[in-house]
């Protein structure tokens, strides 16, 4: 049956693609990848136009050395072939051509690495920061605290906004930035630099965003850095660069680019949203108050792997329902939850409230009956220390 319902919809997008229903009309992606797009992204940093200078560089010294060598050896084919009385010469060594072809590369690749080298060590001088943002990699989102600089102390999670819809049904309207669109975007002032500190919370990850110029990997237990300073204001669009497992195409990464003044507002607002999200964790809720609560909080964050029924991916992300966690000790989950094992990362940074209410919506659907079958805040907050 299900095979048949994937044939249908594969027979249905063919149809569509080949009638050019407005439902497959592609347009550029603002501040993502364009139409046709054949080069790299128009560059917004001084790093990027070095880079795009490089990629131009090394095209044209290969697009010279590729006629060179073949006008040669085509001249040579033609001028000196059998046919025309020519007899392959019969020689054992030449001095002279051994020392021209280990210098003339020599001085090509000498060329090459100059201008190469002074842009890598640019790239690696992370130094006098105007911003700091620490940027966590997990399955598959995105973490970011801002912990240096105007807005530290802003902290938010980025996931795709892509309705999932329009990623299972091949007859949904895409949208004009489909699979690159986020509900929550980086926000950085114009002109300022801006480092970027990566690691990871469970397999490697890459931070990447081609208009600045910037790719790095975000790896497990480790911390790398990069830093860009755009200098034209706009939306800027990458995804995650490193196969990290099932949803990587599903990890995009936006940055939006405002002016100093836009920005003071952004971060303003921000605080002021956190400060309404930080719920007394000495509150005491209902269960149905924390069910309600707990099903948005495992649809925006545990869903991806545990499956909105459950279930999990075997053999690879554990099944909820049924669950001897889920159904054991509430404090051994709650302990799991904040500090993760295995691939599932650590969630500390979700507020005592949202944790509670995810647990005790496990606790309390499918088929689980847990005993403890109640978390409350001032219970995760408690396991915090």
């Amino acid at each position: 049956m299900k095979n048949a319902k994937r044939l249908q919809s594969l027979m249905v997008g063919t149809a569509l693609l080949a009638t050019g229903s407005p439902s497959w009309a592609v347009v550029d992606s603002p501040g993502g990848p364009a139409v046709l797009q054949l080069n790299l992204q128009p560059p917004v940093t001084l790093i990027a136009r070095e880079i795009y200078s490089l990629h131009n560089l090394m095209l044209y010294i290969c697009l010279a050395i590729f006629l060179v060598v073949f006008a040669v050896m085509f001249y040579s084919i033609v001028k000196h072939r059998k046919s025309r009385g020519h007899k392959s010469a019969s020689f054992h060594e030449s001095t002279k051509v051994e020392i021209a072809w280990t210098v003339v590369p020599f001085l090509i690749v000498i060329g090459m690495a100059l201008p190469a080298t002074k842009t890598v060590v640019a790239m690696k001088d992370t130094s006098n920061a105007d911003l700091t943002i620490k940027a966590t990699g997990m399955q598959w989102k995105w973490g970011y605290d801002y912990i240096k600089g105007e807005g530290e102390g802003v902290s938010f999670l980025s996931s795709m906004s892509t309705p999932r819809e329009q990623v299972v049904d091949p007859t949904k309207i895409k949208s004009d930035n489909y699979l690159l669109e986020v509900d929550n975007e980086v926000v950085v002032p114009v002109n300022k630099k801006v480092r970027v500190i990566l690691t990871a919370n469970d397999v490697i990850h890459a931070w990447a965003i081609p208009a600045f110029g910037v790719k790095q990997d975000a790896i497990p237990g480790f911390v790398r850095d990069a830093w860009f300073k755009a200098e034209k204001t706009g939306i800027y669009r990458g995804q995650c660069s490193e196969l990290c497992g099932k949803e990587h195409a599903f990890m995009p990464i936006v940055v939006n680019v405002v002016t100093d003044q836009e920005y003071t507002n952004w971060v303003g607002t921000k605080k002021k949203e956190q400060a309404a999200k930080a719920d007394d964790p000495n509150k005491v809720w209902t269960v149905d108050e924390l069910k309600q609560r707990g099903e948005q909080v495992y649809a925006a964050n545990c869903v991806a792997c545990h499956q909105a029924s459950g279930k999990g991916v075997p053999g690879a992300f554990p099944a909820l329902d049924g669950s001897a966690v889920v159904a054991g000790p509430k404090l051994d989950q709650i302990k799991l939850v904040l500090n993760g094992r295995n691939a599932m990362p650590g969630w500390k940074m979700l507020s005592d409230t949202d944790i509670a209410a995810a647990i005790t919506y496990t606790r309390n659907h499918w088929s689980n009956k847990a005993q403890e079958n109640i978390v409350q805040p001032a219970e995760v907050l408690a396991a915090r220390k």
